[in-house]
């Protein structure tokens, strides 16, 4: 099976358990939190992925981690069967899917718009509006400043890029002169 297979498989699996206890942004953001422990522990992730390791041992570090991070009892259970069936490598990849479907059930789209420079807070929600109306959904803005795109705007919402950059619009003429 492809990790992202097993991976949505447990995404999916948790999002319907929250769903059910209307926990799904706790649930979400404990993932999150997991994950960038994971991340930023290197000797912990190696530890909980490790073959060598017997799960028991594994099971009981992170019950004392979760004590610690106060995790739901959702949470608990639900690292306690990935470590059971050795999947904590897969947890990014898990995390990020547990977002998109969580998003999905909610109606709210992700959005990433990047701009030369920084946005105000009416230039934004004027944005958001143009996204939402586009996408039929909510849309949970997060702005960056990339100064390189000399100007307009660049906006990733799933999957779709629309780029309205004078740098990519300065390199579709480029090519159409060296084109002839």
């Amino acid at each position: 099976m492809s990790t992202s297979a097993i991976s949505k498989r447990y995404a999916q699996a948790l999002v319907e358990l929250a769903a059910e206890q209307e926990l799904v942004e706790q649930t979400g953001t404990e993932l999150e939190a997991v994950t960038a422990l994971l991340a930023r522990e290197r000797a912990l992730r190696l530890l909980m992925e490790s073959p060598t390791l017997a799960t028991e041992k594994k099971q009981a570090i992170f019950a004392d981690i979760a004590d610690k991070i106060q995790l739901s009892a959702i949470m608990r259970n639900f690292v306690g069967l990935l470590v059971q069936k050795d999947r904590m490598r897969y947890v990014k990849q898990i995390t990020t899917d547990y977002r998109a479907l969580a998003d999905a059930r909610s109606g709210i789209v992700r959005a990433l718009v990047t701009s030369a420079t920084k946005l105000t807070k009416n230039q934004a929600d004027l944005i958001r509006q143009g996204l939402e109306q586009q996408t039929g959904c909510t849309v949970d803005l997060q702005l960056e400043v990339d100064s390189s795109l000399i100007g307009g705007l660049k906006a990733q919402v799933g999957d779709k890029v629309f780029d309205g950059s004078i740098k990519t619009q300065l390199n579709r003429i480029e090519d159409t002169l060296k084109k002839g």
